[in-house]
Order: C-alpha cells, then sequence, then structure tokens
C-alpha cells in the first residue's frame, strides 16, 4: 500500500497546555482512517498541523509527499478539508459557492457533476442561511471535493446531526472513497468510526493509545472484558478510562 499520510512524533502546546504529545501514525491509500476521542485529546490539533493549518512545536508530517507548512500552497491543491466550524456568508448561494471555490483550484472538478452526485440539485440557488444541518454538511463535503483532491479531511462532520442525516452523510462519505479519494475522518462517534473506518487510532490526552481495525479493537476488548461480544465503545473505554459521551 502507498501511504499519503505520514506523521511521526508531533508535539504541539499552548501556552502551559500540551494538546499534542508525541503522535504517530500513518494513512494507506484508499482508506478512511480514523482519528477517535473524546473532546480535548489532540483530535483538532493533529489534522490542523497535517493541513498546515498550524505549525507543529516538534515532529514531522508528510502529505503525499509534502511538507504541510513548506509545500502549503502545492498541498491545498491536492487536498479538500471540511473544518469543524467552517461557515460561508448567510446569502451566499450554494451554486455561487461552488463556483468560486473552483476558481481556486488549476484543475477543479465539474460543479454541476459535483452538484448532482452529492444530491444537491435542489437547493443550488438556495443560500446558505436557509439550509438545513444535513444540507449544510452535503455542502461542506462538496467544497471539500471542488478541487478534485487526492485526500480529504472531515472533521466532525456530523456533530449536531439528526439520525437520518448522519446515515445519508455516511453513505456519501463511503460513495467518495469509491471514487478513489483517501479519507481522514476525525469523530468521536463510535458507530460512525465502526460504520466507515478500515481503521482508527484512538487519541487519549494528546496521545495514540491504539491503531487497528475497528473488529480487531472489539475483539481485543471483548477478551479483555471476558465476554463473547463487545463493542468499539468497550474499547474505546477499556483504552481511555473515558465514557464517549463527550
Amino acid at each position: 500500500m502507498t501511504t499519503v499520510i505520514e506523521v511521526q512524533d508531533l508535539h504541539k502546546r499552548y501556552g502551559p497546555k500540551v494538546a499534542v504529545d508525541g503522535i504517530s501514525f500513518q494513512v494507506d491509500e484508499g482508506e478512511i482512517f480514523g482519528i477517535l476521542g473524546s473532546n480535548g485529546a489532540g483530535k483538532t490539533t493533529t489534522v490542523e498541523c497535517v493541513e498546515g493549518l498550524r505549525r507543529a512545536d516538534r515532529g514531522s508530517i508528510r502529505v503525499l509527499g509534502l511538507d504541510p507548512v513548506r509545500d502549503h500552497a502545492e498541498l491545498t491543491q491536492r487536498v479538500g478539508a471540511q473544518l469543524q466550524e467552517a461557515q460561508l456568508p448567510e446569502k451566499l448561494r450554494v451554486g455561487e459557492a461552488l463556483s468560486l471555490y473552483a476558481s481556486f483550484y488549476r484543475r477543479p472538478a465539474d460543479p454541476a457533476a459535483l452538484v448532482a452526485a452529492l444530491g444537491l440539485e435542489d437547493i443550488r440557488s438556495t443560500r446558505f442561511g436557509k439550509l438545513s444541518g444535513g444540507q449544510r454538511q452535503r455542502v461542506s463535503i462538496a467544497l471539500a471535493l471542488i478541487g478534485n483532491p487526492r485526500v480529504a479531511v472531515l472533521d466532525e462532520l456530523t456533530t449536531g446531526l439528526d439520525p437520518r442525516a448522519r446515515r445519508e452523510t455516511w453513505r456519501l462519505i463511503e460513495e467518495v472513497r469509491a471514487g478513489g479519494v483517501t479519507i481522514l475522518l476525525v469523530t468521536h462517534f463510535m458507530d460512525e468510526a465502526e460504520r466507515l473506518c478500515d481503521r482508527v487510532a484512538v487519541f487519549d490526552r494528546g496521545r495514540v493509545v491504539a491503531i487497528d481495525t475497528p473488529a480487531a479493537l472489539t475483539k481485543r476488548a471483548a477478551a479483555q472484558l471476558g465476554v463473547e461480544r463487545a463493542t468499539l465503545e468497550d474499547a474505546y473505554v477499556a483504552l481511555t478510562g473515558e465514557s464517549t459521551d463527550v
């Protein structure tokens, strides 16, 4: 497998607070790789360093062979990002946003084809401020894909969505991966990680405490707990000692 993201011994602090403390992992081409952890575990700081939005204090990062800080301009042409708190102007229409973002890239996707693929036809002329939570997420994914990226970083994609919108978003992510995009998915939802991810890295207080497939982690938890079957939530609690209701 070709490695498309490689993080080695990443450190980042904000004043006295250590946010990331020696994190290492790699993501292979074609994977949906999950970063799983509670709020404050260092997930968002890590992916912002991967995207080049933050500069690490120490360690190395390579994305598609590029340094996210030194090669940031080139990397933005190859990596799409859906940020945790991304917003658009309330009066901007969906079609206008896609056309605007397409203008930032050398070889953008066809906005009309992306609208069709993501089921945005009915809201193409709708202002961003009028969209539901699920519609905003689909638009956010479209904007992450408008540059024809090889890698997409999706941060807390379904937070705040109702169950139906979450399931629709999951199906959409699976379709995106089927189109050849490698996905780095940040979440604290165990069912989301279990449904979507080929492998997950479990973060706890700025460190990686496990990297494996969801199936392997649940099997290990079942053996540890002495039960026939376990869930990814059981595995997470066993690894971190924390509830997932955070």
